[in-house]
């Protein structure tokens, strides 16, 4: 039997198999498992996902929130969800590629327990600095006022080896200064602390950002993404100024590990269509992002490459959870 043929009878098994009524997929609600808060970004984006999804699968997709331990507590529970193609995981870069590296007693393996299904999004992160600091103009400031007063210059993360936290660590320890981290319990309660001149400067979510830099004392001065962003089109991103980081918070879903694969073939298709819908577009444009379908394959290789390098910035800095 030649390539071709072979190639083809797979293709029709697979398609055999999707078509089939004893598999009847989806046959119920599907749930959308949410690592943090409602009304944070993971969430926006749960939900933006759930109302995309339903009318293609045919089916209701409603969001779960189940946070805690920087998102382990969600991904345990859909670790642990029957793979049947009824539960789905919104991972992003913390609980995928951090987490791993930085928690000593994680509940779950980021690669063995979950079986891809598409990127999604990278939502870049945007460098602020607050009005404690008006003098403070630009990127080159920052790090000067860093360089002057070792430890002076604090920053602010929603938790100790959280993205905000490793993505400004990243930048100082490339520009060989000192910064005191100040982490709070979340994005929320940073913010409020930048605008209440309590901690000088954050990584944050580009949207987020923009919200705040609406005020006059709070500048974006830098942006961690490949090109320049819409929400911030005069601000240079860390590669321009000779940094490395150009990404963010990066989103991406996931099954159970173990679902079949003829489901995570029409969960992928779903998703790509899903990514495609004018609403769910804008909603990741008012984060500052696009959506970023990708093959399963895709997805597990770059996490594993986002794995290596977050978890050297978490050796390199100590950032581990007990």
């Amino acid at each position: 039997m030649n390539s071709i043929t072979r190639r083809a009878l797979l293709g029709a098994s697979a398609a055999a198999v999707l078509a089939s009524p004893a598999l009847a997929y989806p046959d119920r609600t599907l749930r959308i498992i949410s690592g943090f808060p409602p009304g944070g970004l993971n969430d926006i984006v749960s939900r933006a996902m759930a109302q995309a999804l339903t009318p293609i699968l045919g089916v209701s997709v409603v969001v779960e929130n189940r946070a805690g331990a920087g998102g382990g507590v969600g991904a345990t529970a859909a670790a642990r969800a029957a793979p049947d193609g009824h539960t789905l995981w919104m991972g992003i870069v913390d609980t995928q590629a951090i987490n791993m590296t930085a928690y000593r007693n994680l509940q779950y393996d980021a690669e063995r327990d979950f079986a891809p299904i598409s990127f999604v999004a990278n939502v870049p992160f945007a460098f602020v600095v607050g009005p404690s600091r008006p003098g403070i103009r630009d990127f080159r400031g920052l790090m000067d006022a860093a360089k002057a007063q070792p430890g002076a210059v604090t920053f602010a993360s929603w938790g100790v080896a959280s993205t905000a936290h490793l993505a400004m660590e990243r930048v100082i320890r490339e520009q060989n200064v000192e910064m005191l981290h100040v982490p709070f319990t979340g994005q929320a309660p940073g913010m409020q602390a930048i605008m209440a001149s309590q901690v000088d400067c954050m990584s944050l979510p580009a949207g987020g950002a923009e919200t705040m830099t609406r005020d006059a004392g709070t500048r974006a001065v830098a942006v961690a993404a490949k090109q320049r962003i819409a929400l911030f089109p005069d601000t240079p991103t860390i590669l321009e100024l000779g940094g490395t980081l150009d990404s963010g918070l990066w989103k991406a879903i996931y099954a159970p590990a173990r679902t079949p694969a003829p489901i995570i073939v029409r969960l992928n298709q779903a998703v790509r269509e899903a990514m495609r819908q004018p609403n769910f577009i804008e909603v990741l444009r008012t984060q500052g992002a696009v959506p970023e379908p990708s093959t399963p394959e895709e997805l597990a290789a770059m996490q594993a490459r986002e794995r290596a390098a977050w978890g050297e910035v978490v050796r390199a800095t100590g950032a581990y959870i007990q």
